[in-house]
């Protein structure tokens, strides 16, 4: 029996993959929003066949957000950019995608939010990435006072893009 319907934003990603099975293995049914549902197929294997569903959303497209979080009892926004490249610039992923999924969990009733962020998150950087990363939590805090924020230190592994295919620390395998 499940224990409620997460929503996983940026769930084809390198962290959502992982988060998805520890939800689906705690007990949890899980709707992984991506903007290209054809690159997220091998998350669906996360768990048995109607546990883990895959719906297009586009953290930058509200009302696309309302409707992954259709049914939803919680939500994950796990989407950030490590650099730029076209529309998806820090602003539009981060702060305003950020700000856009939390006014919608809390226009919908959800009270059960984790966002995303980075260990380095300071308004006042110089980094575009790092201080996008306090903006966005500092929107998400107003939209949800309550929403969990983590800022984890650098996440990396063989399937991250943020060191390249098969290095850690600069070491091929």
């Amino acid at each position: 029996m499940s224990k409620g319907l997460v929503v996983l934003f940026g769930g084809s990603g390198f962290i959502g993959r992982y988060a998805a099975r520890a939800l689906v293995k705690a007990g949890y049914r899980v709707r992984v929003a991506v903007r290209r549902p054809n690159t997220a197929g091998d998350v669906r294997l996360a768990g048995t066949p109607g546990w883990v569903d895959i719906i297009q959303a586009n953290i930058r497209d509200r009302a696309s957000v309302d409707r992954a979080l259709e049914g939803a009892d919680a939500a994950v926004n796990l989407v950030g950019i490590l650099f730029e490249k076209g529309a998806q610039n820090f602003e539009a992923a981060q702060r305003e995608g950020a700000r856009t999924v939390a006014e919608a969990c809390a226009d919908a009733g959800i009270e059960r939010l984790v966002q995303v962020s980075a260990i380095g998150a300071n308004a006042d950087s110089k980094s575009d990435y790092a201080r996008t990363k306090a903006e966005a939590e500092a929107a998400v805090r107003e939209a949800m006072p309550n929403a969990v924020i983590l800022r984890p230190s650098v996440v990396f592994g063989p399937e991250d893009g943020f060191l390249g295919p098969g290095t850690i620390s600069g070491c091929h395998f």
